[in-house]
């Protein structure tokens, strides 16, 4: 058995380097036999598609590293950027604030924590953990496959997430009062959503 990876390419590029940071990965490109040799781009994968944008290449190894630095600084700026706008405290929802998963049963209708694990390191914290469960296979308990549809708490976005990537139900005494209050308004927004289909599916029979 070969203990040899896959090399990740990019085009002829050979990937050497990447950052995921924020909303994009900075790639670093090596092609030796290239009259350009070095290549450096933002990449980006939504589940389905990938892209490498704002590609640039170049001859000079010190130029395009400089190239590569910048980039990843210019991203870390964002998620510092994006910090700043938080309105809550931004605390870790942690396991021991959950009930764990195997307890949890058919979880539609619940405040889940997604793991920190399952997170990058710049989003583990609770305006991206906090989720709202609004269906999917893997939130009924013995259903087949595992995919969850859920509401982001804090940011009103939805996402899609596997029932393994969830750390379990959040405690009610560890929500915050902000989370208990919007998780509140997505179930009332969600159960007017449910009637409103209830009813078109009995006027068409």
């Amino acid at each position: 058995m070969s203990d040899k990876t896959e090399k990740r390419m990019a085009g002829n590029y050979e990937v050497m380097q990447g950052i995921a940071i924020g909303d994009r990965e900075v790639v670093f490109g090596v092609d030796e036999k290239a009259e350009l040799p070095y290549f450096c781009a933002f990449y980006e994968k939504n589940g389905i598609f990938e892209s490498y944008q704002e590609g640039m290449a170049g001859d000079d190894y010190v130029e395009m590293t400089e190239l590569f630095a910048d980039r990843v600084k210019e991203q870390c700026g964002k998620v510092r950027e994006e910090r700043a706008t938080v309105a809550v405290e931004r605390v870790k929802i942690t396991a021991d604030m959950c009930k764990p998963m195997f307890q949890c049963g058919d979880i539609v209708g619940k405040v889940m924590a997604v793991k920190p694990e399952s997170l990058r390191p710049e989003y583990r914290s609770v305006e991206h953990q906090l989720i709202y469960v609004r269906g999917g296979n893997g939130a009924r308990q013995k259903a087949m496959g595992s995919s969850c549809y859920c509401t982001v708490l804090y940011s009103g976005e939805n996402e899609r997430w596997e029932r393994y990537d969830l750390a379990g139900e959040v405690k009610r005494e560890c929500l915050p009062q902000w989370a208990k209050e919007r998780a509140a308004e997505i179930a009332k927004q969600q159960e007017g959503k449910n009637n409103k289909e209830k009813g078109n599916i009995q006027e068409a029979r």
